[in-house]
This record gives C-alpha cells, structure tokens and sequence, in this order.
C-alpha cells in the first residue's frame, strides 16, 4: 500500500473517532485507559512482527520526557472524549485542531522561535473563527452552555497535544513509532490511579456494545491507525503530510453528520474553516522551517 493511501486510511480512521466515542457508556477516563492498553497491546505486537526493537539507551534518556508527554496523551484524550459529549463532534474537533496555535504562541518562549507578523495573524483569525463557532446564538446538541463547555474542553484537549508536541520536538533518538508506543503504554499507567481514585475500575457501564465499540477504538482508531500513520510519514514530504491531514475533521463533519445528524450553523462553517486555514498555513510555517519527523499532526 502506498504512502498517501495509507495516510489517507488514518485521517479517515481518526475521523471516525467521536462517533464510536458517544456510542460507549463509560466516563472518559474510563475510555481513555481502556483504548491506552488496547492500543499499547497493538502496537507492541506489530512491533514485534516487523521485528523492531526501540534503543533501551535512548529510552532512558529520554525517560523524563517520555512519562510526562505520555500523561498528556492521557489527558488529551480525557477532555477531547468530554468534548465529544457536550457538543457536536464538528465542533469538538476544530477546537481540538487550535492546538497548533497553542504551539506557535508558545513556541517563542519554548523553542525560542521569532513570532513574525504572519504567525500573529494566523492566531488572531483562528481566535476569530472560535469566537463565531462558541456564538452563543448557534446553541449546541444539549443547550448552548453546554455547547460552550463542550468546545471549553476541546480547547483544553488542544493544550496537552500542544504540550505533547512542544515535548518530542526534544525527544533525542527515537522514531515516530517508538514515541508513540512508549506515549501510550505511559498513558495507560498515569491514567490507571487516576481512574482507580475515581472508583471506575470496576467498569460498571460496560455493556455488550460499549465493549464492542471500545475494542475497534482500541484496536482500529488506535492501534491499526498509529500504525498506518507512521508507517506512511515515513515515504511522504512535510507538505503532502500537511494537507492530507485535514482530511481528519473534514470527515469528522461529514461521518457525524450522516451517522448522528449532527450539522454547523453557517456562521459555524465560518469560524470553522478559520480556524482550519488558520491552523494550516500555520503548519506551512512549521515545515518551511523543517521537515515533519517525530512531530505528529493533529490526531485524536
């Protein structure tokens, strides 16, 4: 299979996600530990399959790194899941896709980056775009304050991917697959007392169909779309990787509004393709500067 095909599978996986999400009856935490585990099994025996074996060295140094971006992967997950719940899928994701404005206002201060004049632009047209999107006109699927909190935790969810990708851009010797793998295995084991203290561990909510829901995002959302994910960067340039990604909200509209009925006001559209732009020629900076290598695009 080729490169962009690959690619283009994982960007429609991953845009499948919140429809399986609002299909399982367990809280998000619950969700996220569960799809960690599943995930990290994945990938552990594909690694083995294609007999790839991670630097133990490289996994040292890095080890302080690696557990604190995999507890944002955790987190990540809890909010952009919680996100799902309060509003609709279309509107979770694009404010969940804010996280590369997160990256280049901070990146002054992280990486010691020049904020140029285009850049600022780029963050004030994405902060229009959620301002017509959070319009307090538009409403949402439970009511327009829960619409709000809704894309509240996107904006969150945003943030620990912000901080996830900030984190690997100092990850030293390790490939995209590697650092996911770790990512995930740590996430598993930083959510675990997070959910015992929530008293989840017994799963009460799970019912036949949530269990057949959280196997495909565990194994097919997670494990088979990492994979494909990675297995494609690999072959394709930055700018190719770039465009093809958006192909992840674009279906995340199209599959919920066809499966949930769920549909954007037209002064929504707006704010989305905004942010959309925004976020897109902001990573056109980002490869201008450097081709993609461990950094991930946005993917749930």
């Amino acid at each position: 299979m080729k490169g962009k095909m690959r690619l283009i599978m994982a960007m429609l996986i991953f845009g499948s996600i919140g429809v399986f999400v609002k299909k399982i009856e367990l809280s998000s935490s619950e969700i996220a530990f569960i799809r960690g585990v599943i995930g990290s099994v994945f990938l552990l025996l594909a690694s083995f399959l294609v007999k790839h074996k991670p630097s133990f060295k490289a996994l040292k140094e890095n080890a302080i790194l690696l557990l604190l971006s995999g507890a944002a992967v955790g987190f990540n997950w809890i909010f952009l899941f919680e996100s799902y719940r309060y509003t609709t899928i279309s509107n979770a994701t694009i404010s969940y896709y804010f996280a590369p404005i997160f990256v280049m206002m901070l990146a002054p201060w992280v990486l010691k980056e020049k904020l140029t004049s285009v850049k600022v632009v780029c963050i004030f047209t994405a902060m229009i775009g959620l301002f017509l999107i959070v319009n307090p006109g538009t409403g949402g699927t439970n009511g327009s304050q829960d619409h709000v909190l809704g894309i509240f935790y996107g904006l969150l969810a945003a943030a620990f991917y912000a901080g996830l990708v900030l984190m690997n851009k100092f990850i030293k010797n390790l490939s995209g697959f590697e650092i996911t793998l770790v990512q995930l295995m740590t996430a598993s084991l930083v959510l675990f007392p997070y959910v015992w203290w929530q008293g989840n561990l017994d799963f009460a909510g799970l019912t036949s169909t949530s269990i057949i829901f959280i196997l495909i995002l565990g194994i097919v959302h997670t494990g088979l779309g990492y994979f494909l994910y990675f297995s494609s960067i690999q072959k394709l340039k930055g700018q190719t990787i770039a465009v093809l990604s958006y192909i992840d909200p674009i279906s995340a509209v199209i599959i919920a509004a066809i499966f949930l009925s769920e549909s954007m006001t037209l002064i929504q559209m707006i704010g989305g393709a905004l942010v959309l732009g925004a976020t897109f020629f902001s990573e056109k900076l980002e490869i201008k500067v450097s081709e993609k290598g461990k950094t991930p695009t946005i993917s749930p």
